[in-house]
C-alpha cells in the first residue's frame, strides 16, 4: 500500500511540474505578446505548444520542487486555442506567413466564432504566399460568415478585387520586356535597405537599418550614401550628418540644386511612431543639423513623413495623417519661397488620397508624373505603386503600374534615374517581395519598344481608300520628314517612333491634290500604338467632255427643229430612259457671223428647243438643264489665215453637244 501511495505521489509531482513549465512558456509568451515582440512571443508560443504534445515521463522532474512551484500564485494565461492564434498572428505581424497559415487554418478548425478575424487573416496569409485561388475562397467564405459592416468587411472586398486584378496581371504579355532583380548584396545586408534616392552627382543615398558598427546589435534607421554604378554599388557609408541614436532618420528629398535636405526623423513613444519632416543646409561636404519645419507642415499631433521636392524647387510633397484628409496617411503638398520654407499646404484631394494610406511620392519630370503608394485601391495586395500625370491641383486618376513593377507584398519606395520618357528605364524600388522581414532595394527596366502608328488615306468625296498614296511623316518639333511609306490597297500606311511627337502626315497620290493632317501626342505617352486620324486627299475633277449630236438642225436663223434632228434625239432619249439617275446639260453654239448678243439668244434658244423634245419623249425636266454659248466655243477656225471665210470651220462650230453632269 505504501509502495502504491509513493508511486501515486511522484506521478502528481511530475504532473504538477510538468504544469508548472508549459505555464512559464505560456505567461512568457502572453508577456511579450502584449509588448509587441512578437519574434519572443512566437518563440514560447511555439514551446507551449510543443511541450502539450509530448508524453509524461515524470523521471525527468524533481517532484518536491515541483509541487513547491505549483503552489506559487498564477495569473490568468491564454488558453490552448487563444495560444494557437496568438502564434498565428505573432507571425503574421513578423511577415511570416509560411509559417502563419498553418496556425491560422488549425484556428479555423476549432469552433472559430471566437475567433471572428481568423479567417480573414488565413486568407491574407494564403494570398501572400501566392496561393490566389484558395485566397480568394477564402476571402469569399469570411465575407459570408462575416455580419459587422466595418473595415474588414471592407478590405475583403478590396482583397476579393484585387486577386481578380492579380489573375489579370499574371496574363500579361508584356512581361518579357521587364527586369526585376534585387539590387547588389552590398545595398540589401541584415536589416532593412528602402528610401532611395538619387543625388544631381549621381551618387545613391538610401535609408538602411544596418547595424551601426559602433552598436551591431542596435537597428536603428540611419541615412547612407553609396557610388552606383551599371548596377554595382560602392564605397557605402553613413551620410555626414548628425544621426543622433535616439532618432530614426531616413525618407529624404533634396533640392533640385542640391543645396536643401529635406529629411523624415522619427522615434518610438509608447509603441507608437511619432514621425515629422526636418530642414538641413549643405555646409561643404557635410549638412548642417537639422532643423524641425514648423506647422504648415508638421501639424500639431499629427505624424508627417517622406518629402519630395519638385523639379522647380517650388514644391514639396509628403505625406501626413494630419486632420483634413480621406484617412489614415494621405498625399499632401507645400509652397515653399525662396529660402526652402513652407508657406502654405493643402491636400492633393481625393483624385489621389483614398480612405486608406498614401505614401512616399516621387515625380518624374520628363513624363510628369506622379508615383506613389497606396493599400487603398485595387493592386497586386499590401501596398501598390501608382502612377497619375499633372501637377499638384490638376493630377489625373491615379493608374496601377501593374506587374512586376509591383508584387503581392508592400512595394513603397520608388526612384528612377531616367531623364526620358521611359518613366521605368532605371529604377530602384522598395519592396519586402522576396524578404520575410523587411524592404529591400531591388533593380527594374523596363525595355519601351518604340511606338507603333497608324493611319489611313481616303478620297475626300466619298471615303473610298487609297492605294499608292506617298505618305511624308514629318516631326512638326524639328521641322523634319522623319519617314516616308505608300498606302496598301487598303490605303493604311504604319510607322514606329522611338518617342511621341507632334507629327504632320502629308499625303500625294497621281490624281488628287496633297492632303495635310496632324498627329497629336496621346494622353497616354506609355500606350504602344494609336491610329493617326483618317487623312482625306481630293480628287482632281476633269471636267466632263461635251458629246457633239450627229445630224441636229434648224430652220435657218430660227430655233425650230428640224425633222431630221429626230432621230438623234431619240436616241439620246433612249440613252436617258436607259439611265435614270443621269443628268445633263444641252448646249448649241453658232459660227461668227452675226452679232455677239444676237449669237447669245439664238444657241439658247435652240438648246432650249432640244430639252422641250426630250421633255415630250418622256424625260424629267429636273434632268435636263440647256444653255446657248453663241460662238464663243468655237471648235474650228471661223476664217482661214488669210482673212477669207472658212466655209467648212463654220459648219463644224454650228453644233448641239450635251454634257453628262450625273451619271
Amino acid at each position: 500500500m505504501k509502495k502504491i501511495f509513493l508511486t501515486a505521489a511522484a506521478i502528481l509531482a511530475g504532473m504538477a511540474s510538468y504544469a508548472q513549465f508549459t505555464y512559464d512558456y505560456l505567461k512568457a509568451a502572453d508577456q511579450y505578446y502584449r509588448k509587441e515582440d512578437y519574434n519572443s512571443a512566437a518563440q514560447y508560443y511555439e514551446k507551449y505548444l510543443g511541450s502539450k504534445s509530448k508524453s509524461f515521463r515524470p523521471e525527468t522532474y524533481k517532484p518536491y520542487a515541483a509541487i513547491g512551484e505549483a503552489k506559487k500564485k498564477q495569473i490568468p494565461v491564454s488558453n490552448e486555442q487563444q495560444a494557437v492564434y496568438k502564434l498565428a498572428e505573432s507571425y503574421r505581424n513578423l511577415n511570416n506567413y509560411q509559417k502563419a497559415a498553418p496556425y491560422y487554418e488549425t484556428v479555423l478548425e476549432y469552433n472559430s466564432n471566437g475567433f471572428p478575424l481568423a479567417s480573414y487573416y488565413y486568407a491574407v496569409s494564403l494570398r501572400a504566399l501566392g496561393k490566389y485561388e484558395e485566397a480568394e475562397k477564402a476571402f469569399r467564405n469570411f465575407l459570408a460568415g462575416y455580419t459587422p459592416v466595418d473595415n474588414y468587411q471592407a478590405a475583403a472586398t478590396r482583397e476579393v478585387n484585387n486577386l481578380v486584378f492579380i489573375n489579370s496581371q499574371l496574363k500579361r504579355t508584356d512581361i518579357n520586356q521587364y527586369e526585376v532583380r534585387k539590387a547588389p548584396s552590398a545595398l540589401n545586408t541584415t536589416g532593412a535597405s528602402y528610401a532611395p534616392v538619387w543625388a544631381s552627382n549621381g551618387s545613391l543615398l538610401f535609408t538602411s537599418t544596418r547595424p551601426a558598427s559602433e552598436n551591431r546589435h542596435a537597428y536603428i534607421n540611419r541615412v547612407y550614401t553609396a557610388d552606383y554604378s551599371d548596377g554595382q554599388t560602392t564605397n557605402i557609408k553613413l551620410l555626414p550628418l548628425d544621426q543622433p541614436s535616439a532618432l530614426h532618420q531616413g525618407a529624404l528629398s533634396l533640392s533640385p540644386d542640391g543645396q536643401r535636405m529635406y529629411i523624415t526623423r522619427w522615434h518610438i513613444d509608447h509603441g507608437k511612431k511619432i514621425s515629422s519632416i526636418w530642414l538641413s543646409r549643405r555646409s561643404g561636404e557635410n549638412w548642417s543639423e537639422p532643423v524641425l519645419l514648423d506647422d504648415v507642415i508638421n501639424a500639431a499631433g499629427s505624424n508627417t513623413q517622406q518629402p519630395y521636392v519638385l523639379p522647380d524647387g517650388k514644391t514639396l510633397l509628403y505625406a501626413s495623417d494630419r486632420p483634413g484628409g480621406q484617412g489614415g496617411f494621405d498625399l499632401w503638398y507645400a509652397e515653399l519661397d525662396e529660402t526652402g520654407k513652407p508657406v502654405r499646404s493643402a491636400s492633393l484631394g481625393d483624385v489621389i488620397n483614398t480612405g486608406g494610406n498614401e505614401q512616399a511620392p516621387y515625380y518624374h519630370a520628363a513624363t510628369r508624373t506622379l508615383v506613389f503608394s497606396t493599400d487603398g485601391r485595387t493592386g497586386m495586395g499590401g501596398y501598390d505603386f501608382f502612377s497619375s500625370k499633372g501637377a499638384p491641383g490638376s493630377f489625373q486618376p491615379p493608374l496601377n503600374m501593374g506587374y512586376p513593377v509591383n508584387s503581392v507584398k508592400d512595394d513603397i519606395y520608388f526612384a528612377s534615374r531616367s531623364n526620358n520618357k521611359n518613366l521605368l528605364d532605371d529604377v530602384l524600388l522598395g519592396t519586402d517581395r522576396a524578404a520575410e522581414c523587411c524592404l529591400e532595394l531591388f533593380f527594374l527596366h523596363k525595355n519601351r519598344p518604340p511606338r507603333q502608328l497608324s493611319g489611313i488615306v481616303v478620297a475626300c468625296d466619298n471615303n473610298t481608300p487609297v492605294a499608292g498614296a506617298e505618305v511624308r511623316i514629318v516631326d512638326t518639333v524639328n521641322n523634319r520628314v522623319i519617314t516616308t511609306r505608300s498606302t496598301g490597297t487598303d490605303g493604311s500606311y504604319a510607322f514606329t517612333v522611338d518617342e511621341y511627337l507632334p507629327l504632320r502626315a502629308e499625303a500625294n497620290a497621281t490624281g488628287y491634290t496633297a492632303g495635310v493632317q496632324s498627329i497629336a501626342v496621346p494622353a497616354d505617352d506609355d500606350a504602344p500604338a494609336i491610329t493617326a486620324p483618317v487623312l482625306c486627299i481630293t480628287p482632281i475633277v476633269t471636267p466632263p467632255s461635251p458629246v457633239t449630236l450627229e445630224n441636229v438642225y434648224y430652220d435657218y436663223d430660227k430655233a425650230t427643229l428640224r425633222e431630221e434632228s429626230f432621230v438623234s434625239l431619240d436616241k439620246l432619249a433612249a440613252t436617258l430612259q436607259a439611265n435614270p439617275a443621269m443628268e445633263i446639260e444641252l448646249s448649241a453654239h453658232t459660227d461668227s457671223i452675226g452679232r455677239k448678243a444676237y449669237n447669245q439668244r439664238l444657241s439658247e434658244a435652240r438648246a432650249k428647243s432640244c430639252v422641250e423634245y426630250l421633255v415630250q419623249k418622256g424625260i424629267d425636266p429636273n434632268r435636263l438643264t440647256y444653255k446657248g454659248y453663241g460662238a464663243t466655243q468655237p471648235i474650228a477656225p471661223n476664217s482661214m489665215p488669210d482673212g477669207s471665210d472658212n466655209p467648212e470651220g463654220r459648219q463644224q462650230n454650228r453644233r448641239t453637244t450635251f454634257t453628262v453632269l450625273k451619271k
